[in-house]
């Protein structure tokens, strides 16, 4: 199948009374329609996040994760929601030692042992609980995706396009259920009306009993049922403990801008280290996208993935040393390392201690001036692939993000966090704390490295959002050989003219990426 070509140039969107930007126009109605009845930022992004599961079900949904940031604009404060899940409590090293898996012969990507417990449902219902209006109840914001799965919605050519992509995991003779997201056995075509009648009953049991609706019930004991037929272990048990975690959001300061990201297991961490290493160097006077730029940036990012590969794993479970990462003179040390002519292939990650990758990602700001930072993924292209019965949704495989390396941090055990790419951000003024914006960028773990991008293309060089979105861009990838990591420059990608893969972007005031079809404000 070949790539598809994008081609664009699009207005800032300006409005007065409240924004949506997502990587699908029906969604973003949707979140615009939760605003006008009432409805806060929390609202409306956890509209649009159901809206989404029914229209991007290869990349999203409550089979999966997410994670929320939200800032109040009456107190200044910014709240983080970390809606992960854990692993089996049966799932050990051992374990898949005797299923013949190890450091050197890991799970297959899409392996049933790779489903964590899907923490999406729990998340949804917490935020609006904890920072929604008060003036909608959680059957009205669900309301409108209840309908569009009921009624069914048209395909679009780009949903169409990524659905047939990853349609063969939904396919296989095993998956017994995965014909619920398809039409007669296939991907739909642009312009088919899909329904999705069990997500809508789904929903409609998670509006009436709240958490326990998921957790609880015939959904969860669906979902064991599915894992444990194809050789996972989660049980009843993994479920019903799942809790949703409030976090204290980390946050630098990048020339008088806080960045505010969710902590680790999270790789946002990654972000706010290269900007502290970035900050070490005058990026504006070295022309944007210059081949110094680039190198620089490029640099940055790489000593930034080499820390977070190491460190970034569930605190729970291990002490991540958060704070000594993201100290300015950790950072001005570890860009020392930088070769301001050559590239390095591999760094090690630091000491920090003194001495002695499919996603949907969408932004609501209501009239008040909240804002909700909101991200939510099944991982790879619908996740495990596997559809519990009845429920009309897939597994995610986040359990891939662990290490099988016994010493490792990230090492996969029982009832623990993996490292997790998906990272919601908000940017306000350390000044006065006021937001200045909140955005996202989606692609695994392009994540960061676009995050980085679009702000210094906005706060550097002064480009308006759309300018920022739509300029030019590198994405750099890793490989392994044996224990070390060797980087490769994977893409350049050409304004105009580039090859759109696995690499949407959404920020407040617009969305432009290559799923959606327009922008939508109010």
């Amino acid at each position: 199948m070949s790539w598809l070509k994008f081609c664009s140039r699009r207005s800032p969107v300006v409005c007065c009374n409240g924004c949506v930007a997502s990587s699908q126009s029906l969604a973003t109605n949707i979140g615009l329609d939760i605003l006008k009845m009432g409805g806060n930022a929390v609202d409306a992004a956890v509209a649009v996040a159901a809206a989404l599961n029914v229209t991007e079900p290869f990349s999203t949904g409550l089979g999966g994760d997410c994670f929320c940031l939200y800032y109040d604009a009456r107190t200044k404060q910014v709240h983080g929601l970390n809606g992960s899940g854990k692993s089996p409590q049966s799932l050990t090293l051992e374990l898949l030692k005797e299923y013949g898996f190890d450091e050197a012969n890991p799970l297959p990507l899409r392996h049933a042992c790779n489903i964590t417990v899907p923490g999406a449902a729990a998340a949804w219902c917490d935020a609006v609980t904890l920072y929604g209006s008060k003036q909608l109840s959680m059957g009205q914001i669900l309301q409108p995706a209840i309908e569009m799965a009921e009624k069914g919605f048209p395909v679009s050519e780009i949903t169409s396009y990524q659905w047939k992509q990853d349609a063969h995991v939904l396919q296989s003779p095993g998956n017994q259920h995965g014909k619920d997201l398809l039409i007669d056995g296939e991907a739909p075509e642009h312009g088919q009306v899909f329904q999705n009648l069990l997500l809508a009953n789904t929903f409609k049991e998670l509006a009436k009993s709240g958490k326990r609706g998921f957790y609880e019930g015939h959904v969860a004991k669906a979902i064991v049922d599915v894992i444990q037929n194809n050789g996972g272990v989660m049980d009843l048990g993994d479920l019903k403990s799942h809790v949703t975690e409030e976090v204290d959001p980390i946050v630098t300061n990048y020339k008088g801008m806080n960045i505010w990201e969710i902590p680790p297991n999270g790789q946002g961490i990654t972000t706010l280290l290269a900007l502290n290493i970035l900050e070490n160097f005058n990026v504006k006077d070295l022309d944007h996208n210059s081949t110094h730029y680039l190198h620089i940036l490029i640099e940055a990012f790489k000593l930034s993935f080499a820390d977070t590969f190491w460190f970034c794993a569930d605190p729970e479970k291990e002490t991540v040393p958060t704070a000594q990462l993201l100290s300015k003179s950790y950072a001005r040390d570890r860009s020392h390392l930088i070769n301001l002519h050559r590239a390095t292939a591999r760094y090690s990650h630091g000491n920090p201690f003194p001495v002695g990758n499919d996603t949907v990602y969408f932004s609501v700001v209501d009239a008040e001036g909240n804002a909700c930072s909101f991200i939510n993924s099944l991982y790879k292209g619908f996740g495990a692939g596997l559809v519990p019965d009845g429920c009309g949704f897939t597994l995610q495989n986040r359990g891939a993000g662990f290490s099988l390396q016994h010493d490792h941090p990230n090492c996969l055990g029982p009832r623990k966090r993996p490292y997790h790419t998906i990272i919601p951000a908000l940017a306000t003024s350390a000044n006065t704390g006021e937001l200045l914006c909140c955005f996202g960028v989606m692609g695994g773990f392009m994540q960061p490295q676009g995050q980085v991008q679009v702000l210094l293309n906005m706060f550097e060089f002064g480009k308006n959002p759309q300018e920022a979105l739509d300029a030019s861009r590198f994405y750099i990838e890793y490989s392994k050989q044996g224990k070390a990591i060797k980087w490769n420059l994977c893409s350049l990608y050409l304004n105009k003219q580039e090859e759109i893969q696995s690499n949407c972007q959404s920020l407040i005031i617009l969305t432009q990426c290559y799923r959606c079809q327009e922008n939508l404000a109010d």
